[in-house]
């Protein structure tokens, strides 16, 4: 029985990869401090090149599950635009993809005095997908099998985001662009890797000299080639200690079709220590994977380097 999970497990793995996107798995790693692993528009906001690594490891406890490493840094760029990078490697059952995005964002001031800006963010996407068939061949004795299969793609994402005083909402779209289909089956790979986000969220505080701040926060996301969307619902709690803090929360994923059943809850801790962060979060599957697994784990380490004021209140 756990022979039979554990292959089903690999090649569920395989066709979410090919079914999906090309791209890094967005679990959890953008409520570390981290937004800018979800849109351009995050871009420059900040007076410190901010650097996050992350590790995400899925599945802990079965063999070969995927495991992902990421780096994301951005910063700004004169006093109302920015640039970043961000960089990952996914290995997920036979499947192996490395990519790059590089983002640019440009920030406008709607209203000084309300704290009213609007930002627009553009994304250049490079991604190469490969089919390792050394442990395949293996398993299946196929002598037709004679060769990797790998592609390289390029794509874009565009974004824009809206905020003011403590409120935020994005929207987002990403990999605009049809995939290349030259290397599989055109068939039974779906070419449309288009998926559009909608994030928002509001920081509350009873005062200006409250130490305790309330950050409720949603993501929606829905994908083009098979009409799925699902669901984020996020609560923070963020303790101050003068520029310093701590916080801890929960991120409820759920198909819209199935909101009673989430894919995962996760609760999740961090902090802020001068300009170093560290994050943790651990997602929980309430299905039969449970039985086999310890979840997946993320951890984010972070560091702000470089401080340099703007002149401009939209990149703070």
């Amino acid at each position: 029985m756990r022979l039979k999970l554990v292959i089903l497990l690999l090649l569920g793995g395989v066709l979410t990869s090919f079914g999906q996107e090309l791209n890094s798995p967005q679990l959890s790693q953008y409520l570390a401090d981290n937004p800018f692993v979800l849109a351009p528009t995050y871009a420059g906001i900040g007076d410190h090149v901010k650097i996050r690594v992350n590790g995400l490891s899925q599945w802990v406890g079965i063999q070969d599950a995927p495991q992902t490493q990421s780096l994301a840094a951005d910063a700004r760029i004169g006093n109302r635009s920015g640039g970043g990078i961000f960089l990952y490697n996914d290995s997920n059952g036979y499947t192996r993809q490395q990519g790059a995005r590089l983002s640019f964002a440009h920030h406008l001031t709607l209203d000084r005095y309300e704290d009213e800006f609007l930002s627009f963010g553009i994304s250049y996407n490079f991604n190469q997908f490969r089919i390792d068939i050394e442990e395949f061949e293996n398993i299946t004795g196929d002598p037709s099998i004679t060769d990797d299969r790998s592609t390289s793609n390029h794509n874009f994402d565009v974004g824009l985001m809206y905020r003011k005083n403590k409120f935020y909402a994005s929207i987002n779209a990403s990999n605009l662009l049809n995939k290349d289909l030259t290397s599989f089956n055109p068939v039974f790979e779906p070419n449309q890797l288009r998926n559009y986000y909608v994030y928002t969220g509001f920081r509350y505080s009873k005062n200006k000299n409250s130490r305790l701040e309330i950050e409720p926060s949603v993501l929606y996301k829905i994908f083009e080639s098979d009409g799925r969307s699902e669901t984020d619902l996020n609560m923070k709690f963020r303790f101050y200690d003068f520029e310093d803090y701590y916080y801890t929360g929960v991120n409820y994923r759920f198909l819209n079709d199935q909101i009673g059943k989430p894919l995962y809850i996760a609760p999740f801790v961090g902090l802020k220590k001068g300009n170093f962060y560290f994050a943790y979060s651990v997602q929980i599957i309430l299905n039969d994977i449970l039985a086999y697994s310890y979840g997946t784990h993320v951890i984010t380490i972070g560091v702000d380097l470089f401080q340099g004021l703007s002149n401009c209140r939209c990149t703070y």
